[in-house]
């Protein structure tokens, strides 16, 4: 796997570190380490950077001088477009799916405080289900017409291109193991846009590294649907890296039941899984992306499906600053601090 013949922006410098999480584990009665993507360089870090290294990188070649991207109203990929763009000096513009109707508020907290602060160039907010591919290929007739070179990246970088970020993670993974002379069975990661998920499973195919990729669907409630999705791109995206062997589809493996009450709609499980990594390893996890997946994990534990000696990686990918726009949903934290006035 040769990832020196595509162009990167080195945003990336260095491994990120993997971290034994004891409490976590003894709670759980399995060995469980965090992949910390959340610690990635960015306005406040997360998975995108590594597919934005890539992207941007595709972009700047062809001498774009403006970004056009989309994603949900709190889309931690349209946070981190946004911050490399002005690193840049490039344009960017954002279209927001409102994927659960009446959520979007204007002066909103979390990563939509985000985009108003960094003054993105242009924020139009859309339906749930509208076409926003074709939205911004309307956008960029806009500015084409303007004298602008606009580039559209696809939501979550989640394509072939984007994905190669996470095919160099699944090499950097196998480095880092045969450094410490640790092994994985499993890996864990949320699976949404699906290009994180397919990355890793083009890297440790093209590595030829053994580790169960476990996503856990935090959109689709369908895991069919996600698993045909995310085997298309895991093929084309080593279809882009030259990979000459075959993949075997049943490689790909999703899994819907932690979804709860859809996207962006978390569960009691959810907020469980929140509240547990906080109070265990005081690392914090999203109701939305990584606090889905993470119960997932901690449901796969409980449910005895990782056996004696396995060892499972959880990959955190990052989004806490959409924990701010839930707070309701923490009264036993909220209520008592907001009435004892702090301290």
């Amino acid at each position: 796997m040769n990832l020196h013949l595509f162009p990167r922006r080195g945003y990336v410098k260095q491994p990120t570190p993997i971290e034994w999480l004891p409490r976590l584990s003894e709670r759980l009665g399995v060995e469980v380490h965090a992949k910390r993507d959340d610690l990635l360089e960015g306005c406040l870090g997360g998975n995108k950077t590594r597919k934005l290294d890539f992207s941007i990188a595709k972009a700047i070649s062809q001498g774009a001088d403006a970004l056009i991207t989309c994603g949900a109203i709190q889309s931690n990929h349209c946070r981190l477009t946004l911050a490399w763009a002005i690193r840049e000096n490039l344009e960017c513009h954002l279209i927001l799916e409102e994927r659960v109707k009446d959520t979007y508020d204007p002066k909103g907290s979390g990563n939509n405080f985000l985009f108003n602060l960094l003054q993105a160039n242009s924020v139009k907010v859309v339906p749930g289900g509208s076409d926003v591919h074709g939205e911004m290929e309307r956008l960029s007739e806009k500015l084409i017409a303007q004298g602008k070179r606009p580039f559209l990246i696809p939501g979550g970088a989640a394509d072939p291109v984007g994905a190669l970020g996470y095919a160099a993670c699944a090499q950097e993974i196998t480095g880092q193991l045969l450094e410490s002379g640790q092994s994985f069975s499993h890996l864990v990661c949320a699976s949404g846009s699906g290009g994180t998920q397919a990355g890793l499973l083009a890297g440790f195919a093209a590595t030829n590294t053994p580790i169960k990729v476990i996503g856990v669907n935090v959109r689709r409630p369908d895991r069919k649907t996600q698993e045909d999705l995310i085997l298309g791109l895991t093929r084309d995206t080593l279809s882009l890296l030259g990979f000459k062997g075959e993949f075997d589809p049943s490689q790909v493996h999703c899994d819907e039941r932690f979804l709860g009450l859809g996207y962006s709609r978390p569960s009691e499980t959810t907020l469980e899984a929140v509240r547990l990594l906080a109070r265990t390893e005081a690392i914090l996890v999203d109701p939305v992306y990584t606090g889905k997946s993470l119960a997932g994990l901690i449901g796969l534990a409980r449910e005895g499906y990782f056996k004696r000696g396995d060892k499972v990686l959880f990959l955190h990918t990052g989004g806490f600053p959409a924990l701010f726009t839930y707070l309701e949903l923490f009264p036993e934290v909220v209520g008592p601090w907001a009435a004892q006035g702090g301290d």
